[in-house]
């Protein structure tokens, strides 16, 4: 990695400050493209090996529902709150490369588990990895782009992730049929095609890290020519935060501000804590709500503590209600695209009887191309409608959410193969659309220093809301009936509650943005 000279430096604000983009943007957004491809291969290419996994691990679907959603999902979700901290602070290529190669070790490793908890713990690390990735790359992005250009830059960065989820199923489909016919018995090491299929996926990782490495770092702030210098103790916030989200270091944070700190602390956990129990209960499920019950505790202390210690980006963030209740309108969004893009490649296998390899081949390939269509549409029109109206993009969100609902329906109930096919390729369609918009929308709520937490704190709603309860709550809601079909159609409950958020997020966004710094300066920032 190297750092831009002075005069690089200089022509990089003036460019941004004018609207031009330099094609070093265009060839930086293309490898993080790449990097987002790899990410949903690794992160999405058990929906495809499901079955094969549930067959020999002996699992129910909800437990499948937990290794794609929650195990993932949570721990992606609390360590991209330390890891958005550092992506505002430190060296962002550098940071993404440690990840890639991080993440792309544990989809490795994943191939070599044996049981439910060994594939949970490499799940686990894969999230923890990934975290890295979306935080460095919207503040790059951010950085490389000037803001009428945000939204489409973003969607395109996006579209790796439906182009990653459809080429892993057209990858583990092929990979776990031809494995088996060549291995019938006797397999190299032992392994099964789903386990050969994690290994091949994870290790080009490894590779692709070292062209990540060699990107340039931008100046941050440049495309609103509010140049921010470098931290001078970058990894202090990075351990501060760390602390914050882990329990029972939680604690620790919360004594800082006395009594009170500890008994409200204390107060969040007895409550979270004992809905989750009550749901353990009914559900008989207990790993999925205890790592939620503790995501959403690590999130409520991590909060408080930001609260304390960042009063300006607490405010922006945690105390908007525009932020929040745009990142819960999306937050449906996600809870209904991450369970139908998961439970497409099963209900085609199970349900319809389609083998893995055309399964793979009708839902990732069409799915591929509907998501990529989807989110660079999408984002271009969130521009579009942006620039004849303050909220434009909640527009785009909002249609996201309701133009996708009817396709999903279609999916968990037909029985008819190509009509499943088309279902599944209008459904990722529209579902795609909302993601470009819903990010630059909470870029554009605070200050460039605070845009990685921004981002972290966005993907909260899309993890421990969307991944974390939306695939588990299909495969729980299976699991009770029997049904996956009913499973599917569970999810159709994501509607109103998105359509709710979105409307309060139309009516608070123009004034969140024009009150913007004088909200900062409030709150103590220096601007």
């Amino acid at each position: 990695m190297t750092q831009p000279t002075p005069a690089e430096t200089s022509e990089a604000v003036a460019g941004q400050v004018d609207g031009k983009v330099p094609a070093y943007s265009w060839y930086a957004l293309g490898v993080l493209v790449i990097v987002y491809v790899l990410n949903f291969v690794d992160r999405n290419i058990i929906s495809i090996l499901a079955e094969d996994i549930k067959a020999d691990l002996g699992l129910r679907d909800d437990q499948i529902g937990f290794l794609y959603g929650t195990a993932f999902g949570v721990f992606y979700a609390l360590f991209g709150i330390p890891l958005g901290k550092l992506a505002d602070s430190w060296h962002r290529v550098r940071l993404m490369t440690i990840g890639l190669a991080v993440w792309s070790a544990f989809t490795a490793l994943s191939g070599f588990a044996k049981n439910f908890a060994a594939l949970s713990v490499a799940r686990i690390g894969v999230g923890v990895g990934e975290a890295t990735a979306s935080p460095s790359a919207y503040s790059l992005i951010s950085d490389w782009f000037p803001k009428k250009m945000r939204a489409t830059a973003l969607a395109i960065y996006s579209s790796g992730l439906y182009i990653g989820g459809g080429i892993s199923l057209l990858i583990g489909g092929a990979i776990v049929e031809n494995w088996n016919e060549a291995f019938p018995t006797d397999a190299p090491l032992g392994l099964a095609g789903w386990q050969a299929a994690f290994i091949i996926v994870g290790l080009p990782g490894l590779l692709l890290a070292l062209l990540v490495f060699t990107l340039r770092e931008p100046v941050r702030g440049q495309s609103e020519g509010i140049v921010t210098p470098p931290s001078k103790d970058p990894f202090r916030g990075f351990f501060k935060e760390l602390v914050a989200v882990i329990p029972p270091f939680t604690l620790f944070g919360a004594a800082q501000a006395g009594p009170r700190g500890i008994l409200v602390n204390l107060a969040g956990a007895v409550v979270i804590g004992g809905i989750a129990y009550f749901m353990a209960t009914v559900t008989g499920n207990a790993q999925q709500w205890g790592a939620v019950g503790i995501g959403y505790y690590a999130i409520f202390s991590w909060a408080s503590t930001l609260k304390r210690r960042d009063e300006p980006t607490f405010s922006l963030i945690w105390g908007t209600p525009a932020f929040l209740t745009t990142i819960l309108g999306y937050g449906m969004v996600a809870f209904m695209s991450y369970a139908a893009s998961f439970w497409a490649a099963p209900y085609a296998i199970r349900i319809l009887e389609e083998a893995p390899s055309t399964a793979g081949w009708w839902i990732g390939g069409p799915g591929a191309v509907a998501g990529f269509l989807g989110v660079i549409l999408g984002g271009r029109m969130a521009d579009y409608l942006r620039e004849r109206m303050p909220t434009g993009r909640l527009i785009v969100v909002a249609f996201g959410l309701t133009a996708a609902a009817p396709f999903l329906y279609v999916m968990f109930t037909t029985l008819n193969p190509t009509v499943f096919y088309f279902a599944a390729f209008m459904q990722s369609l529209f579902g795609s659309s909302a993601l470009g918009a819903a990010a630059a929308t909470t870029q554009d709520l605070v200050l460039p220093r605070m845009r990685g937490t921004a981002t972290a704190t966005f993907f909260l709603a899309t993890t421990l809301v969307g991944l974390a309860l939306g695939p588990y709550m299909a495969g729980q809601v299976s699991t009770m009936t029997g049904s996956l079909s009913t499973g599917g159609l569970s999810l159709l409950i994501a509607v109103p509650i998105g359509l709710v958020m979105l409307f309060i997020a139309y009516r608070t966004v123009p004034q969140a943005e024009q009150t913007l710094l004088e909200r900062a300066r409030a709150a103590g920032e220096d601007v």
